[in-house]
């Protein structure tokens, strides 16, 4: 059966606090966020073997396994030496992974919007933008791979890694073993496919299946009016804030229009016990998410 996990983020709390609340809601992993009110991972010398253990060590005592981590940052930032700062940061992440319990660091791929992680820029659809892109998933993928872990790429419609075919491409064009994806349909819409929900989520899965490590689950609708940059007022870093831009909103699982029977389907087709985990919420929304998701799993069998 697939395992439905959280992200610890929405959690704002000490470290044995995140991990007492998350369990009594019932779940049995997480994606974890280094974001504690007691243990500092600031920059790349504060993680360190010693933290990461104790980390690890109290998720397993909650019987919350850690299935994946966040590295989310923008991997090609437009200033070379913010660039090189957020690189750092992550492939500290990576070298120290599985100290933390789990091979799987993931992030976006970057847009060259110099204001935002999640706006568009010409250059993000451009040849030069994604042999650029190219080169930094090399270096991610080989960094894992030399540290026992594994990349995973999650996609997004305004970074350079945005639609089924240029996902397809970059797993061409990067045949690493340190390299695999993390799946999230909802990342793949915009106003101009968003009505054929199913025939892309066919797409994603008939090409991408096997490249899948770990799932996401939020949800995906049209935006009634507001075309800014959307985010929730809560105690989290900003790609949990982040609710969508433009045409599209990003909101919790069972408040948008993806299809998450078709979805969920062809999900365990050929991942039949992956851990999905959800997101795009506030903590006191946990329970109703869990509760939509828990059914859909129920009434798929799966």
């Amino acid at each position: 059966m697939l395992q439905v996990g959280i992200f610890t983020g929405y959690f704002p709390y000490t470290l044995k606090e995140q991990a007492q609340k998350i369990r009594d809601i019932g779940f049995n992993t997480v994606q974890l966020d280094l974001a504690f009110k007691d243990i500092d991972f600031s920059n790349p010398r504060s993680i360190n073997q010693e933290k990461a253990k104790t980390v690890r060590e109290t998720f397993r005592d909650y019987n919350l396994p850690i299935c994946c981590i966040s590295g989310y940052t923008n991997i090609i930032h437009p200033d070379p030496e913010q660039r090189r700062k957020k690189l750092d940061y992550l492939l500290k992440i990576i070298k120290k992974a599985r100290s933390f319990g789990s091979p799987y660091v993931i992030s976006e791929t970057g847009t060259y919007n110099p204001d935002s992680d999640w706006v568009s820029h010409p250059k993000n659809k451009t040849e030069e933008g994604f042999q650029e892109c190219k080169k930094v998933i090399k270096e991610l993928a080989q960094t894992a791979f030399d540290h026992g872990s594994t990349f995973l790429m999650e996609t997004y419609v305004n970074n350079v890694v945005g639609s089924v075919e240029e996902t397809v491409r970059m797993f061409a064009e990067v045949d690493h073993p340190g390299l695999g994806l993390l799946m999230d349909p909802t990342n793949y819409f915009e106003a101009h496919n968003f009505l054929q929900m199913d025939s892309i989520l066919r797409q994603i899965f008939d090409t991408l299946s096997d490249k899948i490590k770990i799932a996401h689950a939020k949800d995906v609708k049209l935006s009634e009016g507001d075309t800014s940059e959307k985010h929730a007022e809560i105690d989290a870093s900003e790609s949990h804030t982040f609710r969508g831009v433009g045409a599209i909103e990003l909101p919790a699982p069972g408040l948008g229009s993806l299809n998450y029977d078709l979805y969920l389907q062809r999900l365990a087709r050929k991942h039949p016990n992956i851990p999905i985990i959800i997101e795009h919420l506030e903590e006191s929304d946990v329970a109703r998410a869990k509760k939509f998701l828990d059914h859909k799993l129920r009434t798929n069998g799966l």
